[in-house]
């Protein structure tokens, strides 16, 4: 299997990922006729939140894609598209569970909220659109398959190479990670960064980029769950 090399894979990486970035801001800024401004003032609104993820990651994939076929390569493998093994499943999940009970008792004990504002604010303003159907599919299914693509797929083929640079790669690809989600502040962005290297390991571990999806589905669907909670339950 022929891999692309560290730059490229950077660049076909950066490509992919600005590619899906002009097409989901260009619909948004259609769709609110051309208003920069109004798109910039509520970066937090639900159906727009909606809109992009929906548009830009398969956007993304599909140029990433095309890269894996200009090496002549075959998808699945590259990408390392396969069912886990079920105790690498299991184990998963397990400590995926723990991760997530430790991030939200440190939250909890630190007097920092469990539930971000941009959580907040996108779940009530797709509720008042009636988009929370689609705001969900977006989060828990759409989000994780794009962004696990570009980094536990692509990027991780393309720079863990051999067993030296394995931790090197899960280290720079969990930072790049963190780095996109700048939605949330800095206790936010450093709980993204250990889940990046959790799953980085556990892609390194089990060999699929199914499983790395599977587990990023349940951490999306975990946080969801919990902005529900907050909003319906606590008082």
């Amino acid at each position: 299997m022929k891999i692309w090399g560290y730059w490229t894979t950077l660049g076909w990486s950066i490509v992919a990922f600005l590619l899906g970035q002009f097409v989901g801001f260009g619909v948004l800024l259609w769709l609110r006729g051309a208003a920069l401004d109004s798109v910039l003032q509520t970066p937090f609104d639900g159906v727009l939140v909606t809109i992009f993820v929906a548009l830009s990651n398969p956007v993304t994939i599909g140029v990433l894609a095309i890269a894996v076929r200009l090496a002549r390569s075959d998808l699945s493998d590259y990408f390392a598209l396969k069912w886990p093994a079920t105790h690498d499943l299991a184990f998963g999940i397990a400590a995926l569970v723990l991760l997530i009970a430790a991030g939200d008792a440190l939250l909890y004990l630190s007097g920092r909220d469990l539930v971000t504002a941009f959580q907040l604010q996108s779940y009530t303003t797709a509720a008042a659109a009636g988009w929370l159907p689609a705001m969900f599919a977006a989060t828990i299914v759409i989000a994780p398959a794009g962004e696990e693509t570009v980094f536990r797929g692509f990027l991780f083929r393309g720079w863990a190479r051999s067993p030296r640079s394995v931790w090197p790669a899960i280290v720079v690809i969990s930072i790049l990670w963190a780095m996109l989600h700048i939605q949330y502040d800095w206790t936010g962005v450093l709980q993204i960064f250990v889940i990046g290297l959790f799953l980085g390991w556990m892609r390194w571990r089990s060999g699929s980029l199914v499983l790395t999806f599977l587990l990023h589905a349940l951490f999306n669907l975990e946080g969801t769950l919990e902005t529900l909670a907050l909003i319906h339950f606590a008082k």
